[in-house]
Parts: structure tokens; sequence; C-alpha cells
């Protein structure tokens, strides 16, 4: 399937309705057939600039979107840990055990998530392929996307943000100072992520930090509410230490 333009066509004025329906149908048909764009590319032998860089921008994406879960995974579940046990060694312990968790987690449904795609993908490929007389080559089979470089690549991301709040408040001894400067170090990071997720997405640079530093506040504080109540209504008493 393709689209040709007509250069006769002339461009609808900015006060007519139909120009904006035609440009929202636009965008949706370039997102549709973004795989198959990309291999005509390559079949063509065209400049392949464009969608190479599109590629790491949903990379950068995915990373920075990968590091924000994993700083309020791991910030939330020390906080939550520490709402019942306020011992440095137990929220130490509970944020590691999340960071391994998360990663892990992470990887392996990111590695299913593109795997499926990557499956997909080629037997689109050979269909069409198969139709022309030919084989799908290498090359096409390199421009899609890995499925244990994307697992890696989330693992990592998820790994580095969580690293942050449990270098930060883990092995200070007053609860406390622990509970600030997780809580500091958390706000810092998700005002910082969210400002470069809207960066590499083209929206506000502002608001989008502001939402994604709602979200991790609200995410902790209910973390640490429903682990309170839990300890509260079970009678167990917080020891410190």
């Amino acid at each position: 399937m393709s689209f040709r333009i007509n250069p006769n066509s002339q461009v609808p004025a900015l006060s007519d309705p139909s120009s904006k329906e035609a440009s929202n149908h636009k965008e949706e048909s370039g997102l549709q057939l973004s795989t198959e764009t990309r291999v005509l590319d390559l079949e063509k032998g065209g400049d392949t600039s464009a969608v190479d860089y599109l590629a790491r921008a949903n990379w950068l994406r995915a990373a920075v979107l990968g590091a924000n879960d994993g700083l309020v995974s791991v910030a939330s579940l020390m906080i939550g840990v520490g709402a019942v046990n306020q011992t440095a060694k137990a929220m130490l312990v509970s944020g590691l055990a999340g960071l391994v968790a998360g990663a892990c987690s992470m990887a392996i449904g990111e590695f299913v998530s593109v795997y499926a795609q990557y499956d997909i993908e080629v037997a689109q490929m050979e269909k069409k392929n198969t139709e022309g007389g030919r084989e799908v080559s290498e090359e096409e089979k390199e421009t899609l996307p890995s499925p244990l470089q994307a697992a890696g690549a989330s693992a990592l991301a998820f790994a580095l943000g969580g690293v942050l709040p449990l270098l930060a408040g883990g092995f200070i001894r007053s609860w406390g100072v622990r509970v600030g400067v997780v809580c500091g170090m958390t706000s810092v990071g998700l005002a910082g992520f969210g400002a470069a997720g809207g960066f590499l997405g083209g929206a506000p640079m502002s608001k989008s930090a502001i939402r994604v530093l709602v979200g991790g506040w609200l995410a902790m504080l209910l973390t640490y509410g429903v682990l309170r109540l839990f300890g509260l209504a079970f009678k167990m008493q917080m020891s410190s230490a």
C-alpha cells in the first residue's frame, strides 16, 4: 500500500475544517505505515537517516520511561517498607529486592513483546517477498528491533533509575532523614525524567515534569499509606535501629 501526492493539488485554507481532518488522517497513516515505509526505503535504496533518527528518539524515550519506572518503584517500595520497619537494613534490602525483581521483570516483558513484534514483521516481509518471488534479505531483518537489545536496554534503564533512591538513602541511620533524602532525590529524578520525556516527545518540558512529579508523589504516598494501615490493622510494631 502506498500513497501518491498529486503535485497539482491545492493546499486548503487554514480556516477549512477539512484541512485539519486531512492532516490528522495523514499523521495516523504515517504511524500505521512506519514499518512498511522502513522496508520500502531499503528496497529502493533511499535515504534512511530520518527513519534512523526516529528510531533513536524512540529508544531514548523508552529508556527515560524505564528509568522513571525504576525510580518510582524502588522509592515507593523503600518508603512503604519504612512505614512498618524503620531500620535502614530493612529499607535497603527491600529497595535492592525491588531493583533486581523490577529489572528482571522489565527485561522479560520487553523481550517477549519485541520478539512478538519481530515475528509479525518477519512474517509480513516473507509474505510480501513470496509474492515477488524472492526471500527476505539479512539487511531487511537487521532493520527490525532486536529482542535482546530491547530487553537489555529496558533492564538497564530500570536499574539506573532505581539505584538513585537506593544509594541516596539506603545507608542513612536516622529514619526521618532517610525518608527525606529518598523523597528529595526521587523528586529531582522525577522532574528530570519528566522534562527529558517531554523534550523527546515534543511536549512542553515543564508540564511533563510536573505531571511525572505529581504521579510519583502519589505512588509513594499511596504505598506508604497502605502499608501503614496494614501495620496498624495487624498491630505490627515499628522497629527502629
